[in-house]
């Protein structure tokens, strides 16, 4: 039942709650929901091994630090409540993921429910672009009759529509960034010497989710697309020729307007780099604990906007405490995932592993999983998070939901490992706050010595 409630529960995130229960959202139906997948949890909390892994001390500290920056820099109280509160549901996708999708069975399971949710946003949002979109002729930008479009103009003027998401996914960069991020996760579904099964079960839907990116026309999830590919295929044909296909796909998406007539360079981009700088600034003057959680486009200086940078909006709003929280998560996810995707960093083991005890889908059932499926499985993981981040290089999408889920998808397939004796423990907590640490340094330097170099060739 857990499980089944928290496949509804993300669901329910995606979609927001009146897609999913109508009238019944005004009764606050989701809070309900949330609390009986919290209760339905905790039983199995005790045999999980959740609570002992680096993220769930640094969602723990992102969820100080989220408090703390509204109570530090704003003095409200009741805001530091309200902004942990709007916090905790995405966080606790994590633990959700971990605790009830432990087999890979299950994690298929959450696989199908981000695909479900993605095919229902793209054929709602074909049929009503199809049947036609009305707006205001004076004002074409004020007025849009549809949820699930967005129009805009192109770099001629020309006003086109870019198909999107409904509540924390309404914006099409932020449903371009789903989109990308699920398709390498379809290919959990790809079976060996299956063709006509993998055409309706991995091929089909992956197709549709690419013309779901194409009409989203976000250039992040261009981008991103073109890192999976580099990524994917740097493995089976080389680093030099993955780049010139990486190179010669942009290329052709581009001819293609996969971006609906807008440019992709450092000047089509000034507006974004002037917001980074601005980011920084605000992290200067704020360095500790940040303007607040949602606070970027009042402390900007009346830009009105938010970073459009994942690192920027999190050391800006929560500062350096919530970005090394923040590292602290990102850090051991990469690092395990990269470690299941590598063949010799992965042994042999035990492939035959009885699933026991509260964290076996059925007593008694057994599971098969070997080295080559444990490095398939991470290699898939590794290309969503792939997708991820470089789409959140050109977003503020810091903290939301789909990080801690892939999150907590890495950490279920490192547990499959390591009760298989396929991988080594977890590095000690020490290490990964140093690393954490390290990261984060890291990062801010990459962002100083990025934007310096753009203003040295303006």
């Amino acid at each position: 039942m857990g499980f089944i409630l928290s496949v509804l529960y993300i669901v329910t995130y995606y979609l927001t709650p009146v897609t999913i229960f109508g009238p019944l959202a005004a009764f606050r139906i989701e809070l309900i929901l949330a609390a009986l997948v919290i209760v339905l949890s905790l039983p199995r909390l005790a045999g999980s091994t959740v609570l002992k892994t680096p993220q769930s001390l640094a969602l723990m500290g992102l969820t100080l630090a989220v408090f703390s920056s509204v109570m530090i820099a704003q003095h409200w109280g009741s805001g530091a409540i309200e902004a942990m509160l709007g916090f905790i549901p995405c966080a606790l996708a994590y633990y959700l993921a971990t605790i009830h999708g432990n087999t890979k069975k299950r994690l298929q399971i959450l696989v199908l429910l981000l695909l479900f949710t993605c095919l229902f946003i793209i054929v709602r949002g074909s049929i009503e672009l199809e049947s036609g979109v009305s707006y205001n002729d004076a004002d074409p930008m004020g007025f849009n009759s549809s949820p699930y479009l967005f129009p805009m103009k192109n770099d001629s003027g020309e006003l086109f529509f870019r198909l999107r998401g409904l509540g924390m996914i309404n914006d099409p960069n932020d449903l371009g960034q789903l989109l990308v991020c699920t398709i390498p996760l379809v290919f959990f579904f790809w079976r060996q010497k299956k063709l006509l099964s993998n055409i309706f079960t991995v091929l089909l839907p992956v197709s549709i989710l690419l013309l779901g990116a194409f009409f989203t026309h976000s250039r992040g999830a261009l981008l991103a697309l073109m890192a999976i590919l580099i990524v994917a295929a740097r493995r089976r044909i080389g680093m030099v020729p993955a780049l010139v296909l990486g190179v010669g796909v942009f290329a052709a998406s581009m001819a293609m307007h996969f971006s609906g007539g807008r440019d992709i360079s450092t000047g089509a981009g000034a507006d974004r780099t002037a917001l980074w700088s601005d980011g920084m600034e605000i992290l200067k003057s704020h360095p500790l604990f940040g303007v607040g959680l949602g606070e970027f486009a009042d402390n900007c200086d009346g830009c009105g906007h938010t970073a459009h940078n994942s690192l920027v909006v999190c050391a800006a709003e929560l500062g350096s405490f919530g970005l090394f929280f923040w590292c602290m998560f990102l850090f051991p996810t990469l690092r395990d995932a990269l470690l299941l995707a590598s063949p010799n960093k992965v042994s042999e083991g035990d492939s035959f592993l009885p699933l026991k005890g509260p964290n076996s889908m059925w007593n008694g059932k057994q599971e098969v999983i070997d080295k080559e499926e444990i490095n398939r499985l991470g290699r898939l993981l590794v290309l969503s998070l792939t997708g991820f981040l470089v789409t959140g290089w050109f977003l503020s999408r810091a903290y939301v939901l789909t990080l801690f889920f892939l999150g907590g998808m890495v950490e279920v397939v490192y547990e499959m490992a390591l009760q298989r004796g396929m991988v080594p423990p977890r590095l000690p907590l020490v290490r990964n706050v140093w690393y954490s640490a390290g990261l984060a340094v890291a990062l801010l330097l990459l962002m100083y010595v990025l934007l310096r170099t753009v203003n040295i060739t303006h």
